[in-house]
């Protein structure tokens, strides 16, 4: 799955590799060896048990969000009669660039996978990655019977993707679709509702539920984090390769709002409330004509709405909306080579960068060959990019969480491919599979891409129970504070590291 060089443009509209880049005695009954049946609140479900799991895929946690609710809010799903079918996934949120597989605006589907007993069970609720604009909870290496075994259940959620879930259609469509930038956030408010709602039926602990995510969805934790009604849903964050900047001022997101809205006119001559009734797919082919003219990264973000979204969100962690919750966050020291090449030939461009304009960059850019002056030019470009998009951000979360009352944990990832194309890098998406414990078979590193592996794997599952994140092999991991910012490295060999590239966290001092 990873071709590298992989654009962020292409990145963003390809969601087949973007996904790369799941309190009381449960009230379920065996129907014999292999399917279970559970009854919750909002209706009967029939599962599967599987190697000491219970699986139940596909599970509505809204009404469809098609028709009349296009593009409108999430509405909390009706309760069902009779005995619903959970044994299959849903479909994949509208999105370009995929072939072979079923795409709907009817996708607001969560999978569940439970350990066999009485629980309580802490509850992973995880939120796939894309670039706001692709992957999907039903991804193979997001089948959460790895964590079950670690007495935890697990939960994938979908949301609506692209101008279904990050357009502000107010300056199109009237007041009425206020807010509408932030539907794909209000779908995973409703996912949580929804799980403080049923989660005790499956033997799931309420009041123990960890967000997290990797890439975007790792973002979209970390926004979570700043939204006032967020707070009471979950009780802890892990944060992959995130940070909360995704967000645009009202200001902005009207003009991308003005923007699609001429995209759509030029495609098919029509006006803009013709959004309304026109099929999906004409929607996402203007959206991907949108997106390849737009002059920066992922146009289509959540919204400062005054409302949902008050502030920044790093602005209301700080101000201890976080309070008293625990976060694990960290990067890879390499992010940025998938998509700029594990060989990038020009210095970073708009095209490179997620959060600035390339003329805001590149005076901190230079600085990058005053403070490393032992690196070679493509050191420097993966450096600084990956710093832009996600170190920089990642560190501003923490601190702000910090600051506002909340106890952190941080970590970066130095361990690397030994063989292909990306060799010697530890590149965006390369945690996922160490995470959720499966490694390559395929590495000619193997063994001890094997026992880091599982090493994070046990990590990550201590603190989803409440524990500080630990493991054989993996030294005492301290708390992170603003000081010295204590950074546990994954790697070959697992170290802390006290105050770690500081010259390089000066150079962006008031930059973003």
């Amino acid at each position: 799955m990873l071709r590298p060089p992989l654009s962020r443009r292409r990145f963003i509209t390809d969601a087949g590799l973007a996904a790369l880049a799941l309190r009381c005695s449960p009230l379920y009954s065996l129907a014999d060896s292999s399917t279970i049946t559970v009854r919750t609140p909002s209706g009967t479900l029939r599962g599967e048990q599987s190697g000491g799991a219970l699986q139940f895929r596909g599970i509505p946690f809204a009404e469809p969000p098609v028709g009349p609710l296009r593009f409108r809010a999430p509405v909390k799903i009706k309760p069902w009669t009779g005995e619903r079918d959970a044994t299959r996934f849903g479909a994949s949120p509208m999105q370009s660039g995929e072939l072979g597989m079923e795409h709907s605006e009817d996708c607001l589907y969560l999978n569940i996978w439970a350990p066999a007993g009485k629980g309580p069970f802490p509850v992973y609720v995880w939120i796939h990655g894309g670039g706001f604009t692709g992957g999907h909870a039903f991804e193979s290496m997001y089948d959460g019977s790895e964590i079950t075994k670690e007495g935890v259940i697990c939960i994938s959620v979908a949301y609506r993707l692209g101008i279904f879930g990050f357009l502000d259609l107010e300056p199109l469509l009237g007041a009425e679709y206020a807010g509408s930038a932030n539907n794909g956030l209000r779908d995973l408010i409703a996912a949580l509702e929804w799980i403080q709602q049923n989660i005790s039926a499956f033997g799931g602990d309420p009041a123990r539920v960890t967000i997290g995510g990797e890439s975007a969805g790792a973002k979209l934790a970390d926004i979570l984090m700043g939204v006032p009604s967020g707070r009471p849903l979950f009780h802890q964050m892990i944060s992959e390769s995130g940070g909360a900047e995704r967000v645009w001022p009202r200001t902005q997101s009207q003009t991308v709002a003005h923007a699609f809205g001429d995209e759509w006119h030029t495609l098919t001559g029509s006006e803009p409330a013709t959004v309304l009734n026109a099929p999906a797919d004409k929607l996402i082919q203007a959206q991907r004509r949108f997106i390849d003219a737009w002059p920066q990264h992922f146009p289509l973000r959540c919204q400062i709405d005054g409302t949902l979204v008050p502030l920044r969100p790093v602005e209301s962690i700080a101000a201890g909306l976080s309070r008293g919750k625990r976060l694990l966050i960290g990067t890879n020291r390499d992010e940025s080579a998938l998509f700029i090449g594990p060989h990038p030939q020009k210095d970073p461009v708009a095209a490179d960068l997620g959060n600035l304009q390339a003329s805001d960059f590149s005076p901190v850019y230079k600085k990058y060959h005053e403070a490393y002056p032992q690196m070679t030019d493509e050191q420097l470009r993966i450096r600084a990019v990956t710093a832009e998009e996600y170190w920089i951000p990642s560190i501003h979360v923490a601190d702000a969480h910090v600051k506002g009352g909340g106890s952190a944990w941080m970590y970066r990832l130095d361990f690397s491919e030994t063989s292909g194309a990306l060799r010697g890098l530890a590149f965006h998406s390369l945690d996922v599979r160490l995470v959720w414990n499966r490694p390559s078979v395929l590495a000619e590193n193997g063994v001890a891409e094997a026992d880091l592996a599982h090493q994070m794997h046990q990590a990550w599952t201590a603190f989803l129970r409440g524990e500080t994140p630990a493991a054989p092999g993996v030294p005492a991991w301290p708390q992170y504070d603003s000081i010295n910012r204590p950074t546990m490295v994954f790697d070959t060999q697992n170290h802390v590291e006290q105050k770690p590239q500081e010259a390089e966290l000066h150079l962006w001092d008031g930059v973003l």
